[in-house]
């Protein structure tokens, strides 16, 4: 098994205790609020990566009640509690890195704590394909811990269960970012400290041809 499987497998193994634990975070509002502001029109189409249980799923409905988001999952189980906490969302099972599977285009496209999970091989090509999605001036939203690759490797939770976790250098994320044809709008450092950790999130515009 590969450590992109044993970390879907963990996911899905983990949904109910993560939703009890994270349904509620809040240290992310102000850039989702920063994202949401950047969307056209009172019913803009939204596409969701790693949404998990929809906790922010659920936030984004409460910022734009007339979004049309399609929210999506590697774990089925993750699916599964967010439709109970999100009735207005679509949802659907995707593996990010599958990304150019998905059909029609968004004018925004959210991945929280999506690229954690993938290996700067996969980021590239997950922006190649949002860029391909998004609208002309379409808005992308990107979390992940800033970090040195080599850092990179498993973790284990207190069940012994295993995720892959990988560190992103904000330099290259901004450079893949550029490569693929967006401008950088909002780079926000949230402290988390649950890990003692700092998080980064830069939201970002594709730029017109």
């Amino acid at each position: 098994m590969d450590q992109y499987q044993e970390t879907f497998r963990t996911w899905n193994a983990v949904a109910e205790a993560y939703a009890e634990k994270f349904m509620d975070l809040d240290f992310y509002n102000e850039s989702y609020r920063a994202f949401c502001a950047h969307l056209p029109g009172p019913s803009p189409r939204v596409l969701e990566l790693g949404c998990g249980p929809g906790n922010v799923s659920r936030y984004l409905l409460q910022q734009c009640p007339g979004m049309q988001l399609l929210a999506t999952d590697v774990a089925p189980n993750m699916l599964e509690v967010a439709r109970q906490q999100v009735s207005q969302a679509q949802f659907q099972v995707l593996d990010a890195r599958e990304l150019a599977q998905v059909s029609g285009q968004f004018q925004g496209l959210l991945a929280g704590f999506v690229l954690p999970y993938l290996s700067p091989e996969d980021v590239r090509q997950l922006l190649a394909d949002a860029h391909h999605l998004l609208f002309p001036s379409g808005i992308i939203y990107l979390s992940y811990i800033p970090g040195q690759p080599d850092k990179s490797g498993f973790i284990q939770g207190s069940t012994g269960q295993r995720m892959y976790l990988y560190y992103h250098e904000t330099a290259q994320v901004q450079t893949l970012l550029t490569q693929a044809g967006f401008s950088l709008l909002h780079h926000f450092k949230i402290p988390f400290p649950e890990r003692n950790e700092e998080h980064e999130v830069l939201i970002c515009q594709k730029r017109q041809a």
